[in-house]
């Protein structure tokens, strides 16, 4: 799946983002190793929220892209050092599950989420924070320089007219880019899925490591066209970016955050605690502040640019059937496509 990121690398890529969310010399009466894909901006949000109704409880984040965490848990399985995830996508969680990882507990107000964001069994293995989903993100003044048109479709991309004007992430780092592959798979079948991104691969500039990087690129005027998530659309476009955010009419994959035990941990009753607090109504609020839709119902506030539309296209995603084929669909895409993306 992962077959050019060695352990060794992963490690040190991973350690080197490493840091404690605590400052100065307070003295907790617990530490916990928190693995995570949250944005690095949002962690000592998260900590400071948490420890304020959490104070003994001490966070240590180890922090990187979607990719490199789920393969570093993964090369962990026999020697765990995470004693707690939380926010990875709901994918990779599956994928631990299925490998035994996860430790089943279902944290205190569970029954407050959406359904769709916690898992069926009882006790659950993860629950849900907050979904991300698909979208474009065209500059209109660098689309004008170069004559381009405004997609419409996801199949429009692979028009000639787009090529080298198109960023989107690589699947095997960034939990958006795998969002965006499974649910093509799904969309168009899996020829007409591989024929799409065949077509889409001629038009692509380069393939970045980080889901919000291709709209931050193309908010810039780095890129006209950016494959990237609505929400970081809306936020740049908000702070006056000449972007249109496209909802593409065939519909648009979407993935969620969610939170996990990991199965081993020394620290069950300081995890047992963040994972509660990982539901509650404020850390829902929390959220809210990076993502238009979160896991507890009535909480989530409008998001200005934020299209309507969102939830009529988000598609029936067999989250279960992406997690089962990662490996096999992130391993053919690397082969087919790798050749572009940027250097880790």
């Amino acid at each position: 799946m992962f077959k050019k990121l060695k352990l060794s690398k992963l490690i040190g890529t991973t350690a080197a983002v490493a840091f404690v969310a605590g400052f100065g010399f307070k003295a907790y009466s617990d530490t916990l190793t928190v693995y995570t894909a949250v944005e690095a901006e949002d962690l000592k949000k998260y900590a400071a929220r948490f420890n304020e109704d959490h104070p003994d409880i001490e966070i240590k984040w180890v922090r990187d892209s979607t990719g490199i965490v789920t393969a570093k848990l993964l090369a962990e399985k026999n020697n765990p050092q995470a004693d707690i995830v939380w926010g990875l996508a709901a994918t990779s969680l599956m994928l631990l599950g299925n490998e035994g990882m996860l430790a089943p507990y279902s944290p205190k107000g569970v029954e407050m989420l959406d359904p769709k964001f916690r898992d069926s069994a009882n006790p659950t293995s993860w629950t849900g924070m907050d979904a991300w989903v698909a979208s474009i993100c065209v500059n209109t003044v660098e689309a004008t320089k170069y004559n381009l048109p405004t997609p419409k479709k996801w199949r429009d991309l692979t028009n000639p007219v787009y090529k080298g004007h198109v960023i989107m992430p690589n699947p095997n780092s960034s939990g958006t880019g795998f969002l965006d592959v499974s649910s093509w798979l799904q969309l168009f079948g899996e020829g007409g899925g591989w024929t799409f991104m065949d077509g889409l691969h001629e038009n692509i500039a380069r393939y970045t490591h980080s889901g919000s990087k291709p709209c931050k690129l193309a908010a810039s005027g780095e890129i006209p066209i950016g494959i990237s998530f609505a929400f970081r659309g809306a936020k740049s476009k908000a702070k006056g970016a000449p972007l249109d955010i496209i909802i593409p009419e065939e519909g648009i994959g979407w993935d969620m955050e969610a939170t996990a035990i990991i199965k081993g941990t020394k620290n069950m009753k300081a995890a047992q605690t963040l994972a509660d607090w990982s539901i509650s109504k404020k850390a829902n609020e929390m959220y809210n502040e990076g993502y238009a839709v979160v896991a507890m119902p009535g909480v989530a506030k409008a998001v200005e640019f934020f299209p309507p539309e969102v939830a009529s296209k988000m598609i029936d995603n067999d989250f279960a059937w992406a997690a089962t084929n990662r490996k096999r669909i992130l391993t053919e895409w690397q082969s087919r496509y790798d050749s572009k993306s940027e250097p880790k």
